[in-house]
């Protein structure tokens, strides 16, 4: 161990970035009174959580986009790979989720891992990551709901239909759905555990109703050739080119076996938020069982429904004419069948809510961790004494992602969410090999099976998706992680409350466990 025995002095690695938290003592943390979380969900809740912020409008639109421009047929193989990626990392989610029952996921995980610095850096992705998405979807949902005004011909005022074709507006939807979404995270988990499972009950339901009704206009002819042949891509050079592609120098292909592959990194992004899931750890009854459960079956609920909806819209259509912007509707308005078309949409509307919902939820609750942990104010790791909810880190958050949304074009959507996600799948899986070896003794009620081959293979699925990914995709991380670290060393090592501890012990020549089992071995 790095701590020096006996002499009352902690070492300079202690002291450094990479000091890490024991799990016992980010347990103890959450039994403080002004700092704890009530617990009230249960598997199905997390399950519902899960396929609530999984399934959004990706499942109606990048199913078709992806098998016209990528994949043809085959997109259902590229969810299937997607999926297999997702599994790896959610395995690993499952026993750290197990064996630190914390609230943060990702951060808290690689905190007790990995170390103070590399788990600020991954907050502080999140964080970011999730109220982009936040704002980002709630900007999608207030365009569904415009469109249903005007059908009914109720029309917005230009000035308050937000940013669209270059003429400035707010988008007074987006705003409000983001705070009324607020309110409802911070009057407690069980409500809001409500409410998004009626929004996923519709939405699944509609879901359901369009594989059925898709399946009998399937004509076999449309799925031939399976996979068509391959054909290079052009144009898209210099940042816009993946980055595996500038490192070395082979030409990309659309279709075919590769294009398969290349489509996997694309509609990886429609599985982005099961580890969502891990962020409530803190507030189940049960963590220990029913997270894994609910990360689990959330994902595999997921997966099939998206190779279901694959394999109907490129069986109702031949993947060369589908439409890019609503293929599944679009498809069933060209068959005759408007009325599945409606259906459709109003699927979409309802479940950008509970999307907007969970994102808001898990940016809170790795906010009031790192808030709890010092590296962020402590006065937002407070919980409410009567809901039992991190409602000062809900509602400054509500509120920034709120005024975001308001002035966020959806032109402007960068596909930031998919390499930070990828990016805390990799930490994860590092995370389970390295507390492995200097915690074996931990309890651990889910275990990752065949480790470490498990999490090598989820880290390097996951770096090939992310070298997939466009190098100016890349270039904007880099500058998130510059500002993440410059934040760091500014505020965030400077009122650590791991290094406080640290400090005082130091001072006063006394070592505890905190500072024999808290540190790197």
């Amino acid at each position: 161990m790095s701590t020096q025995h006996g002499t009352g002095k902690v070492s300079r690695r202690d002291r450094g970035m990479f000091r890490t938290k024991t799990v016992e003592q980010s347990i103890q943390d959450t039994e403080e009174p002004e700092h704890s979380l009530k617990k009230s969900l249960s598997a199905l809740d997390l399950t519902v959580f899960g396929v609530g912020v999984v399934i959004g409008t990706g499942i109606f639109v990048l199913t078709g986009k992806i098998a016209k421009e990528q994949a043809g047929p085959a997109v259902a193989l590229s969810f299937v790979v997607a999926g297999v990626v997702c599994a790896l990392a959610a395995l690993c989610y499952a026993e750290f989720a197990s064996t630190v029952p914390v609230a943060g996921s990702a951060y808290t995980f690689s905190y007790a891992s990995l170390g103070e610095l590399p788990a600020w850096i991954i907050g502080w992705d999140l964080i970011l990551e999730l109220a982009l998405g936040c704002a980002v979807v709630a900007v999608g949902w207030s365009g569904y709901i415009r469109s249903l005004m005007d059908s009914a011909g109720w029309h917005l005022p230009a000035g308050l239909s937000g940013t669209h074709e270059g003429v400035f507006g707010f988008d007074l939807l987006a705003c409000i759905l983001v705070l009324v979404l607020t309110g409802i995270l911070v009057l407690g988990m069980k409500l809001s555990s409500r409410v998004t499972a009626v929004i996923v009950g519709i939405k699944v339901t509609v879901v359901l109703l369009v594989i059925i009704a898709g399946a009998f206009f399937i004509s076999g002819a449309n799925y031939q050739p399976f996979i068509p042949p391959s054909e290079p891509v052009t144009g898209g050079g210099g940042l816009a080119a993946p980055l595996v592609q500038l490192m070395f120098g082979f030409t990309p292909s659309n279709f075919g076996t590769m294009g398969i592959f290349a489509a996997a990194a694309v509609v990886f992004f429609a599985f982005i938020g099961f580890d969502i899931v891990a962020t409530a750890a803190e507030e189940t009854r049960n963590p220990q069982r029913d997270v894994p459960r609910g990360i689990l079956g959330s994902l595999a609920i997921c997966t099939l429904l998206y190779v279901a909806v694959s394999v109907v819209v490129t069986g109702m259509e031949k993947y060369s004419r589908l439409s890019t912007d609503a293929p599944l509707a679009d498809a069933f308005k060209d068959l005759g069948h408007p009325f599945f078309a409606n259906i459709i949409s109003f699927g979409a509307a309802v479940g950008l809510t509970s999307v907007c919902m969970i994102l808001l939820l898990g940016q809170s609750r790795v906010f009031f961790a790192m808030s709890r942990d010092g590296l962020m104010p402590r006065i937002f790791s407070r919980s409410h004494p009567r809901f039992g909810t991190p409602y000062r880190a809900t509602i400054l958050l509500g509120v920034i992602v709120a005024i975001a949304s308001g002035f966020t074009s959806i032109d402007v959507l960068a596909e930031l969410v998919n390499i930070g996600t990828l990016f805390a799948f990799v930490v994860v899986a590092v995370g389970v090999i390295i507390l492995r070896s200097s915690r074996p003794d931990l309890p651990r009620s889910f275990r990752t099976p065949l480790v470490p081959f498990v999490p090598l293979l989820s880290v390097l699925a996951s770096l090939w998706l992310m070298l997939n990914l466009p190098a100016e995709t890349w270039v904007r991380f880099g500058i998130w992680m510059v500002v993440g670290f410059g934040i760091y060393f500014v505020y965030g090592r400077g009122h650590s409350r791991l290094g406080m501890r640290m400090r005082q012990k130091g001072r006063t020549g006394t070592e505890g466990q905190e500072g024999a089992a808290g540190t790197r071995p």
